[in-house]
């Protein structure tokens, strides 16, 4: 039976959401004052210690959402929380988020990712943490040299895992779910919902409520978007173009390792400052990377997909999607790195004259046509007519899947 939430006025702030009184003064102090709908939605089920599904767009605010519950649960009852995320930068990320709250709890945290010491793992895991923050691959390697015992796990969070499942982590997921006591809180949230996330909350979640925000393959609002048809050759003509004409910030989207360091190159050959950041990159790179690009000495940040979820920068005035993604759902989580949290954004996509087919699964997607543009100082270009047959099934199936909502779930929709 679907259940329905009217709310007729919105939160303006955070009081009545459930929130005690320790962590609405540290919200206070940070100028945390008002919640976004996914924290308006989840967070009073989440205190409740209800199991959730949250359907939501990348700088929605999802962390805080599942951060604050589970740290004013944990101090209420014994037990641990584990938060499962599928990048070292996203993995990182939620821990600043919950350092923002962890010293005034008492509660300490432990981050297990590839890339970092496992030394440093392993002495983090014998002072006692409450809360590990881990990627699958990482936290597997643990369980497996017996460092981290999962049997005291009460509150369970799986972020971004439609995005986890893209990469390959389905075994690591099953499995991590199969160790965890089966009497807990699960709290799951993902940007699309596939078909093996409606397997996931139907096998291993209690009659979950479904908070989605926006449909599921929607882009954030206050994001502007267009496309330039462009042959190769000419993309970085283009780019130079537009960027003397945008003047802030820019996160800049390659298909390829390789093409993220060709571009970044040819950047830097150009006088802008920029980085790269790419799996290629050791974790001291990326971080120096990311952190360069934060506080502003590097204005462009050249990244594959990796980084379309994790990177969490407030300012970013253009994503530029230099390569179209190879799946049309990577489209909405590269945009979604600008117009961060109500704020405006713009997305420029260079396509090349034959990928008429993969702009048109990206509009399927979203649900909206994507304005064509032309440079006055490059050559007008326009699609070609391809035989679109041989563009992935998995891709197709996947973009037709983002339709639906599944089913077997209680419904709360804004």
């Amino acid at each position: 039976m679907t259940q329905q939430i009217q709310q007729n006025q919105p939160n303006l702030n955070f009081f009545g959401l459930g929130i005690a009184p320790k962590f609405l003064e540290i919200l206070a102090k940070k100028k945390f004052t008002i919640p976004t709908p996914i924290q308006v939605k989840a967070i009073p089920a989440a205190i409740e210690g209800k199991d959730i599904v949250g359907i939501a767009q990348t700088g929605t605010g999802k962390t805080l959402a599942f951060a604050i519950p589970m740290l004013q649960r944990l101090m209420q009852q014994k037990g641990r929380g584990l938060i499962i995320a599928p990048t070292r930068e996203l993995a990182i990320q939620i821990e600043e988020h919950y350092r923002i709250f962890v010293h005034s709890c008492g509660i300490r945290t432990a981050v297990l990712i590839g890339g970092a010491s496992m030394y440093n793992q392993i002495q983090a895991l014998r002072a006692g943490p409450r809360v590990i923050i881990a990627t699958p691959g990482r936290l597997i390697d643990h369980i497996q040299q017996r460092n981290v015992h999962l049997g005291d796990v009460n509150i369970l969070v799986l972020d971004e895992a439609d995005r986890m499942l893209d990469m390959g982590f389905a075994p690591q997921i099953n499995q991590i779910l199969e160790t965890v006591p089966r009497e807990r809180q699960t709290m799951l949230f993902s940007a699309t919902i596939p078909d093996e996330i409606v397997r996931i909350a139907t096998s291993y979640m209690k009659l979950p409520i479904k908070v989605e925000i926006a449909r599921s393959g929607t882009a954030a609002e206050g994001i502007t978007q267009e496309v330039f048809i462009v042959k190769r050759e000419d993309k970085r003509q283009l780019i130079g173009k537009l960027l003397e004409q945008y003047k802030g910030s820019v996160l800049l989207f390659s298909r390829t390792k390789i093409g993220a360091s060709k571009i970044t190159r040819a950047l830097r050959t150009m006088g802008h400052r920029a980085a790269e950041i790419h799996s290629d990159r050791s974790l001291y790179q990326r971080r120096e990377a990311l952190e360069g690009f934060k506080s502003g000495r590097y204005r462009i940040l050249v990244a594959t997909d990796i980084a379309a979820r994790g990177i969490d920068v407030s300012g970013i005035e253009l994503v530029i999607n230099y390569d179209l993604p190879d799946e049309a759902e990577n489209y909405v989580h590269r945009i979604g790195r600008t117009g961060r949290a109500g704020q405006n954004g713009h997305a420029i996509s260079f396509a090349e004259p034959e990928q008429g087919g993969e702009v048109r699964n990206i509009e399927r997607l979203i649900r909206i046509p994507l304005p064509i543009r032309k440079h006055p100082e490059l050559p007008a270009e326009t699609f070609v007519r391809t035989d679109v047959r041989h563009q992935s099934s998995r891709s197709q199936k996947r973009g037709q899947r983002s339709y639906g909502h599944g089913g077997g779930y209680r419904h709360h929709r804004h």
